[in-house]
This record gives structure tokens, C-alpha cells and sequence, in this order.
């Protein structure tokens, strides 16, 4: 089976580069050359992964990122950055990109992460966690089908991953979670050093779910270990 797999990178040198060694693992590549065009075109395809570099004239990567986690459908994301830029990986990967791979790259490196996400969405997929059926937990209703959430049969509009999240944590009440292992659940691997990632994922969720984020009701932390779903609000 051919991926198809959109590039958005400003050089085209490298993004010819890229391409030809793509094509190797029987993927096809649709180059971009800015983000706003890139943007476009994720828009109107859909495409197995999205492979974005962040310095990007017209829009920038990170943005093209967030923009792209702000829609329903999902699509990996890996990000290319600088050496220097380690504030780009972390907002990358704090808006929703999958992996960052670091300039200059060997295509071999880059190829090994692409299988790996390519592997981890398969995976995925055939998990249950976003696939079939409705989740009630008292006044919570999701609906993994059509991948939405009310609560007192309120709407509540979540991103591609924060609905991820919060159907991980509706599925098992009671059951606490590390960092770390949310991390592997669902962003599907585990970005080392990176935890606090799922904290800024956890407020945001927080900030849409909770009246009182200072007292939560859903989401509880377990002081020195990490979070959980509230089995009183289960029943």
C-alpha cells in the first residue's frame, strides 16, 4: 500500500531530496514550499502523514501545526527543526506534532522515523480507544464515533488529541496515570523529558471540562505520580 505523505519545507532542494528517498518506501510526496500553501492543501487531502518544518515563510510551522490539530481529523505529524531551537520542539510537541527530527538529519534517521509512525498509527487504529460505540460516565456522553463530548448535555469542543485524552481517561475511572504513560497511550510513544506536555494538554482539557479548574471534578491529580478520572463522577 502507497502513504501518501505531504512535505512542507522551504527548500527545495531538500524537499526534492526527501521525496526521492520516500518514493524508496513506497510512499508518494506532495512538496509545499510555504506554510499557508501547505495548509491549503492539508485542507483539501488527506494525507498519512504530515512531515513540517518550523522556520516556513507566509506561516510558520508551529502554527500550521496548531492549525492542523485544531480540525477533527487526525494525521501524524513530524516536525523538522534547528539544533539551536529546543523552544520549537517543546511548542511542537505542547500543540500536537507526533516527533520532531533535528537539522541537519541523515535520510536514514528520517526514514526510520516515518516507518515508526507508520507502525504507531497502525497500532492505533486498531486499538478502541477512538474507534466504535458511546462512553456514559454519569454526566459525561462520548461518542467515539463521531468523536464528540457533552457534559450535562453541553457541547464541549476539544482538539484531535485532547479528545484522545480525555476518551483514555473516561474509559478507565479510578485508574491512575504517570506522565510518561500517557505520553505512550496517546501521543503513542514516549518523548523523553518531555511530561510536562501532558500537563499543558491536562489544563487545557481542564479549562473546557471544569467549572472550577481550581477544584476539579473529573480529572483529579495524584500528588507525586500523575492523573486520574474520577470514579465518584463515573456513576
Amino acid at each position: 500500500m502507497r502513504r501518501k505523505i505531504l512535505l512542507v519545507e522551504d527548500s527545495r532542494d531538500i524537499a526534492e531530496l526527501v521525496a526521492l528517498h520516500l518514493a524508496d518506501i513506497n510512499c508518494d510526496v506532495t512538496i509545499a514550499t510555504d506554510g499557508a500553501r501547505g495548509l491549503e492543501l492539508a485542507g483539501a487531502n488527506r494525507y498519512d502523514l504530515v512531515i513540517l518544518d518550523v522556520l516556513l515563510p507566509e506561516m510558520d510551522g508551529l502554527e500550521v501545526c496548531r492549525s492542523l490539530r485544531g480540525k477533527r481529523d487526525y494525521v501524524p505529524i513530524l516536525m523538522l527543526t534547528a539544533k539551536s531551537s529546543e523552544i520549537d520542539r517543546v511548542l511542537g510537541l505542547e500543540i500536537g506534532a507526533d516527533d520532531y527530527l533535528v537539522k541537519p538529519f541523515s535520510i536514514s534517521e528520517l526514514l526510520a522515523r516515518v516507518k515508526a509512525l507508520f507502525r504507531r498509527a497502525e497500532e492505533f487504529s486498531k486499538r478502541d480507544l477512538a474507534r466504535h460505540g458511546v462512553i456514559r460516565r454519569g454526566a459525561i456522553v462520548v461518542d467515539l464515533d463521531r468523536r464528540t463530548v457533552q457534559i450535562d448535555r453541553r457541547k464541549i469542543d476539544l482538539t484531535a488529541r485532547e479528545f484522545d485524552l480525555f476518551v483514555e481517561f473516561t474509559r478507565n475511572p479510578g485508574r491512575v496515570y504517570t506522565r510518561s504513560q500517557l505520553l505512550d497511550l496517546v501521543w503513542g510513544y514516549r518523548h523523553e523529558g518531555y511530561e510536562h506536555t501532558v500537563n499543558s494538554h491536562i489544563n487545557r482539557l481542564r479549562g473546557k471540562i471544569e467549572r472550577d479548574q481550581r477544584h476539579p471534578m473529573y480529572i483529579l491529580t495524584v500528588w507525586g505520580v500523575g492523573y486520574k478520572f474520577n470514579e465518584m463522577a463515573a456513576s
